[in-house]
């Protein structure tokens, strides 16, 4: 089996990915933009062989690539990037070189664009926020009416993570947004009171879940990117029920086959008319991708599992071997930001929390927009010990 991996070094524990496929039997063949020198050794000793490109978004230098290991291997059967920026350019290649494991161009649109993504969460009967695809600022008052008024979210129709996402509380608001609005399309959602919980799954090609896992994250991530806050989320002991539910419909009802995906959710802390009580959950946007960052490997510590594993298992069998071991805790990420100032040091953060500690790193520059530029990752064993352990790495200086 040959399998391409693009951008196989970002984010640079996906190695991981590269490794599980080597020791499962799988031909291991990278392309990126990074020098073969500058990889990792790890990355280095899964991949059979490793095609440098100039520049990733020239599609013909990926074409060539890919024609290139086709000619010297013989006919690709997996081509994954594991990345929601590559998305597309995955597709394309799939489609060009008659790769039909994956997702082709045809099939892109309910998943990555927000406005398509409501009829779909619908059909599943999972609830969720309205939203309006922007015209102009007359439309968007009409919606305005009919939801009930402000506060609304405006956001990217087609984006990744929360960059350029702003909430608007008022007229003036309103007015100044489209006196400014980037030339890409947009939409308006109605304002939704909760946290947010991810749904991460590896799915076989039943859309049926080999793994399962979830997430909380602040009630606003664009908050923190656009006002500098610390970053703090944490993968849960365990999945509640109705996400789980809610997670498995959604991998049916978006046709998702043999992928690492990412689902977000809010879970209501005000009850909102056709939405739901307080602690329900409401569909918020699917991700065709791993959660971001380390991510993965914060599932790893908080299940006492190996992810990237079982991804090479649904790769190669289509089903999973590696048995669950029941041990669960909280894994939790907090960060800090270089224009903050903070009272405990490195090394006293380390003397208080490294027996927990797993992770202790600076975070690429491409993420540290909404994830920060330290972070300090710990195993613990309740919600109180994840607050704790946030309020300690973030207490800033007066």
């Amino acid at each position: 089996m040959n399998f391409i991996f693009i951008s196989p070094n970002f984010p640079h524990t996906y190695w991981q990915f590269c490794d599980r496929l080597k020791k499962a039997g799988v031909n291991v063949l990278g392309i990126g933009d990074c020098p073969y020198d500058y990889l990792e050794s790890e990355l280095k000793s899964a991949l059979t062989e490793y095609y440098k490109v100039d520049n990733m978004e020239h599609y013909d230098s990926m074409y060539r690539a890919v024609a290139f290991f086709a000619f010297k291997y013989g006919r690709i059967d997996w081509l994954e990037s594991n990345n929601e920026y590559w998305l597309e350019q995955d597709a394309r290649l799939r489609q060009d070189f008659n790769i039909r494991t994956g997702v082709l161009p045809d099939e892109l649109a309910h998943w990555k664009s927000k406005s398509a993504m409501k009829p779909i969460y619908k059909q599943a009967g999972i609830p969720t926020a309205r939203n309006h695809k922007i015209t102009d600022i007359d439309a968007a008052r009409a919606f305005l009416e009919e939801i009930g008024g402000y506060p609304v979210i405006v956001k990217p129709d087609i984006g990744v993570g929360a960059e350029d996402t702003w909430k608007l509380e008022c007229e003036e608001d309103l007015e100044a947004f489209f006196a400014n609005k980037p030339k890409v399309p947009y939409v308006m959602e109605e304002f939704v009171y909760g946290n947010i919980y991810s749904y991460d799954a590896i799915c076989d090609s039943n859309s049926e879940p080999l793994f399962e896992s979830s997430c909380w994250f602040p009630p606003s991530v664009a908050d923190l990117v656009n006002e500098g806050l610390e970053m703090t989320y944490y993968v849960n002991a365990t999945v509640p029920d109705q996400l789980r539910e809610y997670g498995r419909r959604a991998l049916k009802a978006f046709k998702v086959r043999s992928r690492f995906v990412h689902f977000e959710f809010f879970r209501l802390t005000q009850a909102r008319k056709n939405l739901g009580e307080i602690g329900d959950f409401v569909g918020l946007e699917v991700n065709m991708r791993p959660a971001g960052g380390y991510t993965p490997d914060m599932m790893d510590y908080s299940h006492s599992i190996d992810v990237y594993q079982i991804y090479a298992e649904m790769i190669t069998k289509d089903r999973r071997l590696m048995p669950d071991p029941g041990k669960d805790r909280y894994c939790v990420y907090a960060s800090q930001r270089d224009m903050h100032r903070y009272v405990h040091t490195r090394q006293e953060i380390m003397e208080r929390y490294g027996d927990c500690i797993v992770m202790a790193e600076r975070m690429p520059d491409v993420l540290s927009g909404a994830m920060g530029n330290e972070m300090y990752t710990a195993i613990v064993s309740s919600e109180e010990e994840v607050r704790e352990f946030a309020d300690f790495i973030e207490k800033r200086k007066e």
